[in-house]
């Protein structure tokens, strides 16, 4: 039977259609000055912690105020951040990729009064709902993943770190008296949804034990096979069990080649792999994007575990804060935290951060990537 269409042209898929797929040009959203100068900007500077200026080429204008926000919001607070968008910058606003809040006005006089309406507003508790900061040398906005509140493999809480972590380096947030640009980041598990090997300062979950196995309801609740091909290790294999006078089909877990990625809990909920003695968080340092001056580079472990200590994770904070202050205190000028490491040593490190050193963290992982892959705008010899 042939096939009737009500009035669709094959020779014109694209005639008369309405839909709502896909994304609206981000054009639409950008505010006039930046869509009438767009690509066309001569420099930028920051005028005060917060706060920065755009010229274009044609001499254009416009001032940013920078805040501080949480990356999981409610409605009720993503509308205020519209009425404030309304109110202060003609209903436009942006986030950045550190989830940064950014609001754009014409004037420094209308920055400065932004900036500080910003900073009055407050939680019941007293918090800082908007607080202004995150330029320059200093430490910018913590990006996190999901952790316990939205993620199934999660070793660590992500919420609850970064909150922790950030209460305790806020002035380095609000001012830019550091040496240079700190990036912290946070990543719940070794998936890293969140990329934070290339972080100044990276928080890590990890998990240290592997999945445990439910024999009983595994073969009711699971597709053996998906478990099995779910392992990038082949560390999952078909097995059966006897308990209690009854054969359950079930599978069999090579602890030795276990990775604890947490896939194949993915595929079958009766391996769960989250347990309270052997999750926690390592933290890595050295990490950049930035080519400026030295290229970029991976972190690298300096504190292979620390246990969750919810709801204020006090080993983590002040480790970080440690790290952080010695940086402060005896790096040059310009230079960020790795490049500060590799020029005392990584030995001199570990000293002047108090950090124990153990042979497990000697990085000594080199693969053909390595080698060939090495394109920056750095000279190579």
């Amino acid at each position: 039977m042939a096939f009737i269409s009500s009035g669709y042209n094959p020779d014109k898929p694209m005639e008369g259609r309405v839909s709502d797929i896909g994304p609206r040009h981000f054009g639409e959203y950008l505010p006039p000055v930046i869509k009438e100068n767009f690509g066309k900007w001569d420099y930028h500077e920051i005028i005060e912690p917060g706060i920065l200026l755009h010229v274009a080429l044609s001499g254009d204008k416009t001032y940013t105020v920078r805040a501080g926000t949480a990356r999981l919001m409610s409605v009720t607070h993503i509308r205020e951040i519209c009425d404030i968008a309304d109110k202060f910058s003609g209903g436009y606003v942006r986030f950045t990729t550190r989830n940064n809040l950014e609001f754009q006005v014409e004037t420094e006089e209308a920055a400065k009064e932004l900036k500080a309406f910003l900073n009055d507003q407050k939680f019941p508790g007293g918090a800082y709902k908007f607080p202004v900061g995150g330029t320059g040398a200093g430490v910018t906005n913590i990006v996190h993943t999901q952790g316990w509140v939205h993620c199934h493999t999660p070793a660590t809480d992500a919420s609850g770190t970064v909150k922790a972590t950030m209460d305790v380096v806020f002035d380095d947030f609000t001012d830019m008296k550091l040496p240079a640009p700190v990036r912290i980041s946070m990543a719940c598990c070794l998936n890293m949804c969140g990329a934070v090997h290339c972080s100044d300062i990276a928080i890590l979950g990890i998990h240290r034990k592997p999945p445990l196995i439910d024999h009983k309801f595994l073969d009711n609740l699971c597709e053996i096979p998906l478990a099995v091909a779910a392992c990038p290790t082949g560390a999952v294999r078909p097995s059966k069990v006897e308990l209690d006078g009854e054969t359950y089909k079930t599978v069999a877990i090579k602890e030795e080649r276990c990775m604890f990625c947490g896939n194949c809990y993915t595929m079958c909920p009766s391996l769960p792999l989250s347990d309270g003695e052997g999750d926690g968080i390592a933290i890595m340092v050295g990490g950049k994007i930035s080519n400026r001056i030295t290229k970029p580079a991976f972190s690298k472990v300096v504190v292979p575990f620390v246990p969750n200590e919810p709801p204020r994770w006090p080993t983590l904070t002040k480790t970080i804060k440690k790290i952080l202050d010695t940086y402060a205190k005896d790096a040059n000028k310009y230079e960020r935290l790795g490049d500060w490491a590799n020029r005392i040593g990584w030995e001199r490190f570990f000293e002047k951060c108090d950090l124990p050193f153990s042979e497990h963290l000697i990085d000594d992982f080199r693969d053909p990537a390595y080698y060939t892959w090495r394109q920056t705008t750095q000279f190579k010899w």
